[in-house]
């Protein structure tokens, strides 16, 4: 998938001719191992936050979803997202994860941002640190495993909008 040329990345606002796609990819064991299976309303299942398809060059390869604290004395914003696994290693996560962190920092006016990928994704957490995310701490045992027998780490990471990477502008 090395041809796929990242500047025809699209974030979109999810539509119903999106579902279908996404809840394969959210199914496929490699994404399934962090996000768990999809809920049956998935991807509507969190109103709360506001969720994206990831678009290239017209092919659904994932979703990314930001969530806003607004209480004043609190505010900042997270993220997560996931990519189909046939499209990993070449940057759409990285980049993906730039445009939502701009987005947040230059137009909705946050200073901070997190993510807390699970302790022991690291590839994820690569990626997040290519854009600026720092880790903060562990938060031990934070997390039920998919198969609902034990728990895991996570890794709290954050951003501040002067140690954001905007890597090369589209």
């Amino acid at each position: 998938m090395d041809d796929l040329d990242l500047s025809r990345l699209a974030l979109r606002p999810l539509a119903e001719s999106d579902t279908a796609e996404l809840r394969r990819i959210h199914r496929r064991p490699e994404v399934a191992r962090w996000w768990d299976e999809p809920a049956p309303d998935f991807p509507w299942d969190e109103p709360e936050s506001t969720r994206l398809t990831i678009v290239v060059a017209d092919r659904i390869v994932g979703m990314i979803q930001y969530w806003e604290e607004d209480e004043p004395k609190y505010r900042h914003a997270g993220i997560d997202l996931f990519v189909d696994p046939a499209f990993h290693g070449i940057g759409i996560g990285t980049e993906a994860m730039r445009r939502v962190a701009r987005h947040l920092f230059e137009d909705r006016g946050h200073h901070r941002l997190e993510i807390d990928p699970a302790a022991n994704n690291t590839v994820a957490i690569r990626a997040y640190e290519k854009v600026g995310f720092k880790p903060v701490g562990i938060t031990r045992r934070s997390e039920r495993d998919p198969d609902e027998r034990g728990w895991h780490d996570g890794l709290l990471m954050d951003m501040l909008s002067t140690e954001f990477n905007p890597g090369d502008q589209p």
